[in-house]
């Protein structure tokens, strides 16, 4: 029997925990009810289960036999606030949340690997099971490295894999070396002085400076970062002002910053710090720049990456499997865990009938999740393939 005619078998019970994952979402370091259901399911198929690893991060292990390898799975855990827009049984039960993003289906198909391996045990090794908490924004993926991750639970490779919407369901797409940006946020203060709004020569306007701000920010990567190293800058918020006849003290601007390397990351916030400090100066205000890098960029181990296609196209055909797959700007802090074990992460197809990820009208394909699984499956058992004695 193929492992997708295996876990076939129990697709309904895998459905219905990732409904009920998407029924009650909960924020980055929130995932009390989930980590609580993540552990339970892994006791009773007789995995080790340790819990609040990078606080409410969990990590299920697996061994048959004595060989020293390991593998590490990572599925994560959190959802977003937003507010679902669909009419489905299982929508979310708590207003303002929404598995928006498909933690819930990552979180259900890493379940049933595991489900899947300890039934079967065709392996020779220990697998580690990464359940981790805040992907989106909030450092989960650093939290549990920091609380000694792969010093617990060492990994020789680790791998990761996120839904796709607009890839059909069954194919996967995966590239070598840099696969998704390095992210960064930041916030701008601009300090000026108030002033009736009848009477503006008497203020220093901050709204004005924040103005001239943002239009200079649209030079930052066209004019500083090569043609050649792909980069965004975006000023996604800006606040200023609670009356109409007020000009106000202060205004704020905040945005988000993406790039492939670290080098191409560090020359923005430079040419940022300098663009938001001289255009304040030069029309008499102030203006202090908090720039934090808070994802690395997502880089793909080559070998490990050409493995992972591998083991897809023994499942699905190579036609199936885009091993150039496009890079994104989106950002995702397992790049952490990738920098600390070699590893890849791979994209799976959603399908195309899906609303975009971050958006009130997605929802996740279960239909994809006996190829998710039977992927984590012959990962593990071409890895970690038990040897002759």
């Amino acid at each position: 029997m193929s492992i997708i005619d295996h876990v076939r078998q129990y697709h309904d019970e895998l459905t219905a925990i990732r409904r009920d994952i998407h029924a009650h979402p909960e924020l980055g370091m929130e995932e009390e009810r989930t980590s609580a259901l993540v552990a339970e399911k892994l006791k009773s198929w007789g995995l080790e289960v340790h819990r609040d690893i990078g606080k409410t991060g969990v990590v299920g292990t697996l061994r048959v036999g004595n060989n020293p390898r390991s593998i590490g799975l990572r599925a994560d855990m959190d959802a977003l606030p937003i507010i679902e827009a669909n009419d489905v049984d299982y929508r979310s039960t708590y207003d303002g949340k929404m598995h928006a993003c498909g933690h819930d289906g990552h979180t259900a198909m890493l379940l049933g690997a595991a489900r899947y391996l300890a039934e079967t045990k065709n392996f020779e090794g220990c697998v580690h099971f990464i359940f981790q908490p805040a992907e989106e924004g909030l450092g989960g993926a650093l939290a549990m490295v920091e609380d000694g991750l792969f010093e617990r639970f060492p990994c020789d490779t680790v791998f990761g894999m996120h839904n796709h919407p607009g890839l059909p369901a069954g194919e996967f797409g995966i590239r070598p070396g840099p696969m998704m940006a390095g992210g960064a946020l930041f916030d701008v203060k601009i300090s000026g002085r108030g002033s009736h709004g009848a009477r503006p020569e008497g203020s220093i306007d901050p709204i004005t400076v924040a103005a001239h701000i943002v239009s200079a920010c649209q030079t930052i990567v066209s004019r500083n970062i090569s043609a050649r190293d792909t980069a965004v800058l975006s000023v996604t918020q800006i606040h200023a002002g609670d009356a109409y006849n007020v000009i106000p003290e202060e205004a704020r601007l905040m945005g988000t910053a993406r790039a492939f390397s670290s080098e191409t990351m560090k020359k923005i916030e430079d040419t940022l710090r300098r663009t938001v400090e001289g255009v304040a100066s030069g029309l008499g205000a102030k203006a202090e720049l908090d720039f934090r890098f808070t994802f690395a960029p997502l880089v793909n181990n080559p070998e490990e990456t050409e493995f992972a296609a591998d083991c897809a196209a023994s499942l699905v055909g190579d036609e199936k499997v885009e091993r150039d797959f496009h890079q994104m700007m989106g950002s995702e802090d397992f790049s952490f865990m990738l920098e600390k074990s070699p590893g890849a992460y791979i994209r799976i197809g959603n399908g195309k009938e899906s609303g975009p990820v971050h958006n009130p009208e997605y929802d996740f394909n279960d239909e994809i999740i006996p190829f998710g699984v039977a992927f984590w499956g012959e990962l593990v058992e071409n890895k970690l393939a038990k040897q002759d004695s």
